[in-house]
């Protein structure tokens, strides 16, 4: 399950403050309502209301006659009750300000949002893999969830405006706790080979549809995490070794790539994939009847037909269909503007 147990013991603790408070002041009050009913000889419904008013400082007098005896007593009880209800109050103000900072109702609120989540990916390990892996789906705007067993990781996890829990994603009850049956997708970026491998086993055999990429330290390691059932792996040593070579040898066409990616170039362009719906006013046309880069100022850099043909720079004869993904780029509002129009209906 999700690490939640510090703050069940807090809150076992805060209930256990409240029951003694209640306790200690419902004692007081029976010693109150005993003392009335023996030293004043009231009845039992004005002693209580008596005991009542008096601890509470309400003072509303005497509403029985209490004599000189049952006055000495009241003394000493306006002294123990009052401190008792003082110090109850001040006993409960800190025991829900010590919860509060605890973060419990954080804790709550937060499991809550999990349990709400649909469509999400679930990112397991927030290292430097699965921290810019959650940083490029929060600039997609699309719902993420941190799962690392690190508590200082989820915490740095939090501060960066994401959902995470300390947790190990590893374990059958943790990844059904955060929602794999309802996930779109599931990175896998934990520390080692052997913890990946594992992860995916056990994330396919909870939802066996489920999109899993994850990152390969071991070259070797590959081959058996596609057996796990990866869908897609990332070698992150290798890539970074091809970037830096290409930096030196073709160093425009890194600069494209970096162009084509967003990262540090100072333009907000990027490549995206646009889904085909069947009722697009879009289906049968041609790219040179559909006008994209005419009327919307997007590239169409690729189709990938439902049969999983890929075409790229395709002419400008070449037909959408239902259910093809155009691969395209542009700004994000251009982008936008094409996915809004490929999921219209048609008149």
């Amino acid at each position: 399950m999700i690490n939640d147990r510090r703050s069940d013991a807090e809150w076992t603790r805060f209930k256990r403050r409240v029951v003694q408070i209640i306790a200690a002041i419902a004692t007081v009050i029976g010693i109150g309502c005993t003392g009335y009913m023996t030293f004043a000889g009231a009845p039992l419904f004005e002693s209580v209301y008596m005991a009542l008013t008096t601890i509470t400082t309400i003072g509303y007098g005497e509403i029985f006659p209490l004599g000189r005896v049952g006055r000495i007593f009241n003394i000493f009880y306006i002294v123990i009750g009052v401190a008792t209800v003082l110090v109850a109050f001040g006993v409960l103000t800190q025991a829900m300000i010590e919860l509060e900072l605890s973060g419990y109702f954080q804790k709550r609120r937060r499991r809550r949002m999990i349990n709400n989540l649909k469509s999400h990916f679930i990112v397991c390990g927030y290292g430097r893999v699965g921290r810019s892996a959650s940083e490029e789906l929060k600039k997609s705007g699309v719902p993420i969830l941190v799962v690392d067993k690190s508590e200082e990781r989820v915490e740095r996890a939090i501060q960066a405006g994401l959902l995470a829990v300390a947790a190990d994603s590893t374990r059958d009850e943790v990844l059904r706790d955060v929602g794999i049956d309802r996930a779109r997708g599931l990175i896998a970026a934990l520390s080692t080979d052997a913890d990946n491998t594992y992860l995916i086993l056990t994330a396919k055999a909870l939802n066996p549809l489920l999109p899993v990429a994850t990152r390969v330290s071991e070259e070797e390691s590959e081959r058996k995490l596609r057996r796990a059932g990866a869908d897609v792996v990332f070698a992150p040593y290798t890539i970074t070794g091809q970037r830096l070579s290409q930096s030196l040898l073709k160093p425009h066409v890194n600069e494209f790539i970096d162009f084509t990616t967003g990262n540090d170039m100072g333009l907000d362009i990027r490549i995206e994939q646009v889904q085909v719906s069947a009722t697009s006013e879009y289906v049968s046309k041609s790219l040179r009847q559909a006008q994209l880069r005419a009327e919307l100022g997007v590239i169409v850099l690729a189709i990938r037909k439902v049969s999983g043909q890929m075409i790229f720079n395709p002419p400008a004869d070449a037909e959408i269909g239902a259910g093809d993904h155009l691969i395209v780029m542009g700004q994000p509002a251009q982008l936008r503007r094409l996915e809004e129009l490929m999921e219209e209906k048609l008149a």
